[in-house]
């Protein structure tokens, strides 16, 4: 088991744990919860022994294996199945040797080491790696490329692969679903539930840990207190104890009484569709676990917008993609103010180009797209933070797009996504994925939007800031349009789904339990092999050279068209070096040159989100190549 005793554990000049105790047995799953900076990830580096305690026992078997979701990459040259296979390093090792006894032809060496690959299940270590990819979202080409070639987001899906691969009596996971979509954490959901170990697991998304989860270890105020069962279980007790002290239960009954009043209006207005029904089960469950966040930094509101417009926008026969390349087709879509749509589908179905086109980011490639006439868009997506000024405070963004505001009401704002004191004067160049999302977030809520397109919005918050991100968006009076891996957000912000699948956008029937069930079906049905020929078909020598033909004709254009995209690619990658440079020459920064700095730095946001577009686009092209290329081998 896993004991702690009187820990204190300090960073710097920052003292994380003081004289903490925990006792976690062998094959318990817990999630380790607790604020940024509570000392979470300090304390997995203490449990690979890369940290000592200041003081107290860290004590866990001398034999167990420990695996680790790793946060870096430094073999890109590896095939990425290879690299999973290296998170297996007995089995590595006896293949070393393996290769070493068989040149030396050592046929005593040669029996035994074959007898420690059979016992480290050597012989079905490609299939286990495969299998684990293929349940993370790689597809059998993607298996075999570089991990190189792979965006940032996908090689960390590589390193929770390696993680996965790694034979273990101890498996350490920080965040493992910041990068996955709905349907891969569904699967790692299934993985870890059967897992037989023992896990710790951080992580911020509450309807994952109440799946995986029986304990939680909460970090607060350099404590360490263990709760038996999920997060749900969790919030209960903690509820329970915080309603004791009279200041909580007056917020409590406050919280309580708003969101009553909120659930009586919504009870109203709601339809019999599943989807709204489980949303009512969800707030009314709200009301129980406000109280066990009333210590919450966070409280903000989107503010209410000036004018609005019905419809908002009314996209309709919408062929939607990138350049030649259709996604998704006759998309028919009318949004109006109170709209609460969750939007579903596999990965690279079209979600996230639905979301653009809304945005307009993208242009639909034919159909007719009408915004009404006092639209305002909140738009959020991850490539949004890498355009903040890396050189302004979250007050100078907001005083950019209010400068007639009072700055003491522009401080008071911020304060409500915990930017106090100090830290809203800060520059923005070291904060933490979560604090960008958040001044992002602020910057929004701040513009008076009617409709909020949300796409995966709670990547990097922690609990706290995604409750607080709920319940600010069950006020919201205009429509929202959301991409998200959080259910608890879905089920709770959402009345109804759309299912992008198969280049088609349609109404789901059904919540996030149903889509579950679909997902399976639709997976088995997208493994299932094609159906044999008719017999005498493979006599049709004229057909298999036609069909050939035809395929070859595709390619021509196809190739032509990833060329150009890897072309073009190349370009923007040269002028965003060139002007990296040249932010990298300090005298930009002087007084003088500040309207040549802020051009800079707003250039360099508009060709990073070029460069993001333009490698999915290639490579969405180079994976249609592949495809098309296989096809007419099969065609011989």
């Amino acid at each position: 088991m896993i004991r702690l005793q009187n820990l204190t554990l300090q960073r710097g000049p920052q003292r994380l744990l003081e004289n903490a105790e925990l006792t976690l047995h062998a094959g318990h799953k817990a999630g380790l919860i607790g604020a940024n900076g509570a000392g979470k990830s300090s304390l997995f580096a203490l449990l690979r022994g890369e940290l000592t305690p200041d003081s107290g026992d860290c004590l866990l078997p001398g034999d167990w294996r420990i695996a680790h979701m790793r946060q870096e990459i430094d073999t890109l040259e590896r095939q990425a199945v290879d690299y999973v296979l290296d998170g297996d390093h007995t089995l590595r090792r006896v293949q070393a040797e393996l290769a070493i006894a068989e040149q030396n032809h050592d046929g005593t060496a040669i029996a035994r080491l074959h007898t420690e690959l059979d016992s480290a299940d050597g012989y079905t270590a490609d299939a286990r790696a495969r299998k684990l990819l293929a349940g993370l979202g790689f597809d059998n080409a993607q298996m075999d490329r570089r991990v190189g070639d792979f965006s940032g987001g996908w090689r960390m899906r590589l390193n929770l692969a390696q993680a996965l691969m790694c034979p273990s009596d101890l498996l350490l996971l920080d965040e493992p679903t910041n990068h996955l979509d709905l349907d891969a954490i569904l699967w790692l959901e299934g993985w870890l539930q059967s897992y037989p170990g023992t896990l710790l697991l951080i992580s911020h998304d509450r309807d994952f840990l109440d799946a995986v989860v029986d304990h939680v270890a909460h970090v607060e105020q350099r404590k360490l207190t263990l709760y038996r069962g999920g997060y749900s279980a969790f919030e209960r007790t903690r509820a329970e104890r915080l309603a004791q002290q009279q200041q909580a239960y007056e917020k409590q009954q406050a919280q309580r009484a708003h969101m009553e009043k909120y659930i009586a209006r919504f009870k109203a207005q709601a339809t019999k569709a599943r989807q709204a029904q489980s949303r009512i089960k969800a707030l009314e469950r709200m009301e129980e676990l406000s109280a066990a966040h009333v210590d919450s930094p966070f409280d903000f509101v989107f503010r209410e917008a000036d004018k609005i417009s019905t419809p908002l926008l009314s996209l309709s026969e919408g062929r939607l993609g990138y350049g030649d390349k259709t996604i998704l087709q006759q998309v028919k879509l009318s949004l109006v103010p109170g709209a609460r749509i969750g939007l579903l589908g596999p990965n690279g179905a079209g979600k996230s180009t639905l979301i653009k086109n809304l945005s307009a980011e993208l242009q639909p490639l034919s159909g007719s797209l009408t915004r009404g006439e006092n639209l305002v868009i909140g738009y959020f997506a991850q490539h949004q933070l890498d355009s903040l000024d890396d050189k302004a405070s979250p007050l100078l963004h907001l005083q950019r797009i209010a400068p007639g505001e009072r700055e003491q009401t522009l401080r008071d704002f911020l304060g409500g996504f915990d930017f106090r004191g100090p830290r809203c004067d800060e520059p923005v160049l070291n904060f933490s994925g979560g604090e960008k999302a958040r001044l992002a977030l602020a910057l929004i809520a701040w513009g008076k939007p009617n409709l909020l397109l949300l796409d995966e919005p709670t990547n990097h918050l922690d609990l706290e800031m995604r409750l607080a991100l709920t319940m600010a968006l069950q006020e919201f009076a205009g429509a929202v349009v959301v991409v998200s891996h959080d259910r608890h957000l879905l089920k709770s912000t959402t009345d109804e789904f759309l299912l992008v699948a198969d280049g088609r956008v349609a109404p789901f029937d059904g919540d996030l339990e149903d889509y579950a069930r679909w997902l399976v079906d639709y997976r088995q049905r997208q493994a299932a092999p094609t159906a044999p020929a008719p017999a005498g078909a493979g006599n049709d020598k004229r057909g298999q050279r036609q069909a050939a033909a035809a395929l070859r004709q595709q390619l021509a254009p196809h190739k032509k068209a990833a060329d150009k995209l890897e072309a073009e690619l190349g370009q923007v990658q040269g002028k965003l070096a060139a002007l990296e440079e040249r932010l990298g020459d300090s005298g930009i920064y002087e007084a003088a040159r500040k309207d040549e700095l802020r051009q800079a730095l707003a250039d360099q946001a508009v060709l990073k989100s070029r460069e993001a577009e333009l490698e999915e686009q290639w490579l969405e092209a180079l994976e249609t190549l592949e495809t098309l290329q296989q096809e007419l081998e099969a065609i011989g």
